[in-house]
């Protein structure tokens, strides 16, 4: 309706993605299809004469079904426990990086019920998304639209804005069913994240870091636990951590008074249970919390535009995974120092440089993530200050210091090359 009398309601929001389509937008992205014999249009150039057919004209409306059919490589369904995930696979075309505008052209995700469309996650948060349902690479062609099942056993509606779903009186578990997909990932999007990581050079420093870090380990403090009717501790039903986003829906409290019971968010699975005065019996295991890590970046494909722009890296904490962007500017100029200094150095490439460098700030992520996971469990940090203190600004934070980086980065560089001191002698 507008602010106040003088607004022009036909132009588009502020954050409108397709200023100029707008209207067509919304609506493709609002629905997935229409029943036969509805045809919808909406007008573009509305300013302009409707005599201009050029820049004047009615488009039709089709939903993201249409562009998703003509547009696809392969696609499929996984049945969840309670909903099925319809995917698919954008071939790999102009308009991924060109957008006609009029539809979701790239990579997103949406839940659908009865036609439509809702929580439509697109750009960032898209990415993001698909990244918890496992999509790590290529998310930029891979579609999910998850249709929560209605029934007998679940009690499915929309809030009054018809924006978001509310399934048995709560929002949508969107942690429980990525942890499943995950699960039962499709071998065609396993195929399509080996094909975009096929160019990827990154070396794997675990084993060296890991080697390192047993001098300090217990300092960690870092304990695991698993429910086991036979245990003699007593550890909590739920874990700590988990899906950093804003499913704050998959929280674990009893529903007081139902006879239901909440559903229990599973997105922490990959964190131990931890240890309390009154809980479940269990007892200690012995697990590996070192998260495993992948360097990205734009030239190869591994990353995509807006995705961890200028941040040091993300973590995945639900696959216990680390996403560091090699792109970003505190790792290059590292990077740039080095190569600058050893130039004229025989055998000295620049990839051997950036091995190092990334070998030390790899460390300092994987160290803070640690460290973050030991906090876990203490009454002064809930889960949403878990999530802060290793968010993309706190992880970036983490590699700001530079004076041990490079002093243990010099003395790599001398051992595997020798030092710039018998360089210039």
């Amino acid at each position: 309706m507008g602010n106040d009398l003088d607004d022009d309601t036909m132009e588009a929001p502020q954050e409108a993605a397709s200023p100029s389509r707008w209207v067509a937008r919304y609506l493709n992205t609002r629905y997935f299809t229409f029943p036969k014999g509805i045809i919808v249009k909406a007008r573009e150039g509305w300013e302009y004469p409707r005599s201009n057919t050029d820049t004047n004209i009615l488009r039709r409306v089709t939903g993201q079904k249409e562009y998703l059919d003509k547009h696809t490589s392969a696609s499929g369904t996984v049945e969840l426990s309670s909903a099925r995930a319809h995917w698919w696979i954008l071939k790999d075309e102009k308009a991924l990086t060109q957008n006609s505008g009029f539809v979701a052209s790239s990579g997103h995700m949406a839940a659908l019920y009865q036609n439509e469309l809702y929580e439509l996650a697109t750009g960032r948060s898209g990415t993001a998304r698909l990244q918890l349902f496992g999509v790590i690479f290529g998310s930029n062609r891979v579609v999910i639209y998850v249709e929560p099942k209605n029934g007998n056993e679940h009690n499915l509606s929309s809030n009054t804005a018809r924006t978001h779903l509310i399934m048995d009186e709560e929002p949508l578990p969107w942690a429980d069913w990525a942890n499943e997909f995950r699960e039962k990932l499709p071998e065609e999007i396993k195929d399509l994240m080996e094909e975009v990581t096929a160019g990827s050079t990154s070396r794997d420093h675990k084993q060296a870091i890991k080697d390192r870090l047993k001098q300090i380990r217990d300092l960690f403090k870092l304990s695991r636990y698993r429910r086991t009717p036979t245990g003699d501790l007593s550890v909590a039903q739920d874990t700590p951590g988990g899906d950093q986003s804003s499913d704050k829906d998959t929280t674990n409290k009893s529903r007081k008074g139902s006879g239901k019971s909440r559903r229990r968010g599973r997105a922490g699975d990959i964190y131990a249970l931890f240890a309390v005065d009154d809980g479940e019996p269990g007892e200690e295991v012995l697990a590996d919390i070192d998260p495993d890590v992948t360097w990205i970046k734009l030239e190869d494909g591994t990353r995509q535009p807006g995705d961890l722009e200028d941040r040091a890296a993300k973590y995945l904490a639900d696959q216990n995974r680390i996403l560091i962007n090699a792109d970003f500017r505190v790792f290059t100029d590292m990077i740039d120092r080095w190569h600058e200094r050893y130039y004229e150095v025989p055998g000295a490439a620049r990839s051997k440089i950036e091995e190092v460098v990334r070998e030390w700030f790899e460390q300092a992520l994987i160290e803070t993530i640690l460290g973050v996971q030991a906090l876990s469990g203490s009454q002064e940090w809930t889960t949403e200050n878990i999530a802060r203190a290793w968010s993309e600004e706190a992880l970036s934070a983490s590699v700001m210091q530079r004076y041990h980086i490079d002093n243990n980065v010099k003395r790599a560089l001398g051992a595997r090359l020798g030092s710039l001191k018998e360089k210039s002698a």
